[in-house]
């Protein structure tokens, strides 16, 4: 007997990054700024947490919304930073991490059949999370000349309309590309006016560095029709750990959670607490963090200019996005990854919008990010 994968499952392609990961893997003295993982190792004083609460034997299940003091502290860290209000009985569920987050709330709000816009170029997991929770993806592409920005015109031009939710990331993976508060007015009052369920991942939301992050929550009649994302992978440097959250009304949490109680029961004992004492004490070593991948993005964005390929400014998350240099961008990323050994993500494993492009991530120590930046130099000179 053969098991077969089901149709569902084999409509949906490899990830487009996985391939090059592996492609490198088979190489030496490569730099790889195609991994969206951060080359810093979480706080200290995170980890410590974490190794104390192994240590006092704090190996068993939490509750399967995550334990109530992080929940509390998750809540109140939202309300500072963003000024949102969420009750951490009701509308907190921590997840292992945002990716499960996103994961359960397709499944909990979509039926087969339903359409989710998914704005792109985007995270990788979006569309094929759609196609498994049954619904149908609709693209709704951005481009450069509007800087990756979500736009009303994008939305009637895909046809959101007619849709029953849509997923938004800013700051964006690949394109490091956000949105102020005045420019996601007008995609709220679209939502609000088609009745859609706004599905926001704001997991990079920390790492914005040309003006604080804005939660489209916070805008009038959007809260409750809103399940925001986030957690503790980009931040607080926690990848492996594997703890986020999902902030929503009370109906869109209790069903998410019903489905987390069937599958993850609750996320890692270890990883929580190392989040509270994240949340407790480490605003400093994220500014810190911060402030060096501010240093490197000016720096990619510069070397980028100089070597005259086109980069719009990104001003968020740790990636950059400039143009191919080649018109087919997976062949110019394969070629340099030969050549040179330096892997860098083609667009298009982020859906419309990304063709012609590069994902290019500084989530690399300096000496490293400068060294494959004049390798890229030497290999288009």
């Amino acid at each position: 007997m053969t098991i077969e994968p089901s149709q569902r499952v084999e409509t949906v392609p490899p990830s487009g990054i996985r391939r090059f990961f592996e492609l490198a893997e088979e190489m030496d003295d490569i730099i790889s700024l195609g991994v969206g993982e951060p080359d810093f190792s979480a706080p200290w004083a995170a980890r410590e947490a974490a190794i104390t609460s192994l240590e006092l034997g704090k190996t068993s299940y939490t509750a399967n919304r995550g334990r109530r003091e992080l929940r509390e502290l998750i809540a109140g860290d939202v309300d500072r930073r963003y000024d949102l209000e969420y009750d951490p009985d009701e509308e907190v569920l921590v997840t292992t991490g945002a990716s499960e987050g996103v994961d359960l709330a397709l499944r909990a709000v979509i039926d087969p059949g339903d359409t989710v816009a998914v704005v792109q170029p985007s995270y990788v997991s979006y569309v094929p999370g759609v196609i498994f929770a049954g619904g149908e993806p609709l693209p709704v592409p951005t481009t450069q000349e509007t800087d990756f920005k979500l736009t009303t015109d994008a939305l009637y031009d895909a046809g959101v309309e007619g849709a029953d939710a849509l997923v938004l990331c800013y700051p964006n993976n690949p394109t490091g590309a956000t949105m102020t508060g005045s420019e996601l007015e007008p995609i709220a009052e679209f939502a609000r006016e088609h009745d859609l369920v706004v599905l926001s991942d704001e997991i990079y939301s920390e790492l914005s560095y040309e003006h604080d992050h804005t939660s489209i929550a916070t805008l009038p009649g959007m809260r409750e029709r809103t399940i925001v994302f986030n957690g503790f992978s980009k931040a607080y440097a926690m990848t492996g750990l594997r703890l986020g959250y999902a902030l929503g009304p009370p109906e869109a949490i209790g069903a998410m959670n019903r489905i987390h109680q069937y599958t993850m029961l609750s996320a890692p004992t270890t990883a929580q607490y190392a989040a509270i004492e994240a949340l407790e004490s480490c605003d400093d070593a994220v500014a810190e963090m911060r402030r060096q991948y501010d240093r490197r993005r000016r720096l990619v964005l510069s070397r980028f200019e100089e070597m005259g390929i086109e980069c719009f400014p990104a001003s968020g998350a740790f990636y950059a996005f400039p143009e191919s240099p080649w018109d087919d961008g997976e062949a110019f990323a394969e070629a340099l990854l030969e050549q040179e050994h330096v892997a860098v993500v083609p667009g298009t494993a982020f859906g419309e919008g990304g063709e012609g492009h590069l994902r290019v991530s500084y989530a690399t120590g300096m000496d490293d990010l400068k060294e494959a930046l004049d390798r890229i130099e030497r290999f288009i000179s």
